[in-house]
């Protein structure tokens, strides 16, 4: 999958350079010039890492980038603010934010590519691109942490997946590993003692072997200061403990290209059935909007012409889930497909108590959904 860069600036000449920087990569770049733009746009394309300049009309990168982490959705985008060199001390003041590191105009065509390099995988043009996994496959996870009730944590936390979790207690034992099988993606402490997370990381990200696997830092959430440093050093994400498993694993998807859709989405007897999980946050709502018209496209194209979305399991009925649905059912519209809608009691209420679900009608089984259509 094709790295996406949203650059973010009133000037044409600096997205011009941006564009010319990454040439010889597999990237797509994605352009807006304010924070309006920049917003709408983050959320159309879902980018890898957004550059983002200080200074522009309309809105400017301070309350883009506010707004932007005040998103569940796409607070977890990497952000490099672009500043002039008065602008400096701004970027300081709200590096809070969230901010993952700052370029100050002008700069040279290296510097942008090594800044995002260190947050990012950039893959040479041309370079083949390794064959995507489905959900079902099993993928090698490497954490690397001293403390083995924190392994053994991860492991019971993706029991239910076929991901093979490896558990190292040193550098030199991850090293070891990575000599031996290469994992999908490694999973970092950062309170490793002598500063062994960043040693690590250096030492993954030197060898060509091990040059584009993802790589988590582990941290307790108030450690704020080692997050920082791994920010810098280029850590692709944080993850936080206690650690939320929903979370990790939609990220460990996401950083490996995993098809992930098979959770979601199932074709059999002329139905496809799109079920929706207990836990529908706004991650997960995005990843099922994500793969929605595609999936739609191949159920059309294998004769398909009825879907059915599965409401039983969800916990609580959400504006992102109503969203979802309103979205899933005007593509059906437009390619004249038959829907139906399925779901458990709690789910039946609380539709009607929104302006946009009240006069939704939900069949209480799948079958029953089927049998109406």
């Amino acid at each position: 999958m094709r790295l996406k860069i949203l650059t973010v600036d009133d000037s044409k000449t600096v997205r011009i350079i941006v564009k010319k920087s990454f040439k010889g990569f597999d990237c797509e770049i994605t352009e807006a010039q304010n924070g309006v733009e920049g917003l709408a746009m983050a959320a159309k394309v879902d980018p890898d890492i957004i550059l983002l300049d200080i200074t522009m009309p309309v809105m400017d990168g301070v309350e883009m980038l506010t707004k932007l982490k005040s998103d569940p959705s796409l607070k977890a985008i990497p952000v490099i603010m672009l500043t002039a060199e008065a602008g400096r001390e701004n970027v300081m003041k709200i590096a809070k934010i969230g901010v993952r590191d700052y370029i100050v105009k002008p700069f040279k065509e290296e510097v942008l590519v090594d800044k995002v390099s260190r947050v990012v995988d950039l893959r040479p043009a041309g370079e083949a691109e390794p064959k995507q996994k489905k959900i079902d496959d099993p993928i090698e996870v490497l954490v690397v942490d001293d403390k083995p009730a924190i392994i053994e944590q991860i492991k019971q936390g993706f029991s239910h997946t076929p991901w093979n979790v490896n558990g190292v207690s040193s550098t030199g034992e991850a090293i070891d590993f990575c000599q031996k099988k290469l994992p999908d993606c490694i999973i970092i402490s950062l309170s490793l003692p002598e500063d062994a997370a960043i040693t690590l990381f250096r030492i993954i990200r030197s060898n060509a072997k091990t040059k584009y696997v993802p790589l988590f830092g582990l941290s307790v959430k108030t450690a704020v200061e080692e997050q920082h440093r791994a920010q810098q050093a280029g850590f692709s994400t944080i993850i936080h403990k206690p650690i939320d498993f929903d979370e990790l694993e939609n990220k460990i998807g996401k950083a490996v290209n995993l098809d992930t859709s098979g959770k979601y989405f199932q074709m059999a007897d002329g139905f496809m059935t799109v079920r929706l999980p207990k836990t529908c946050n706004a991650s997960v709502v995005q990843e099922v909007g994500n793969y929605l018209k595609e999936k739609t496209s191949e159920a059309v194209n294998s004769g398909i012409s009825k879907i059915i979305f599965d409401a039983q399991e969800v916990a609580s009925l959400n504006m992102d889930v109503i969203k979802l649905l309103l979205q899933s059912m005007k593509t059906c519209r437009d390619l004249s497909l038959s829907y139906a809608l399925a779901g458990n009691a709690v789910v039946r209420d609380e539709s009607k108590k929104f302006e946009e679900s009240k006069d939704w009608q939900f069949c209480d089984s799948v079958e029953t959904a089927k049998a109406s259509l």
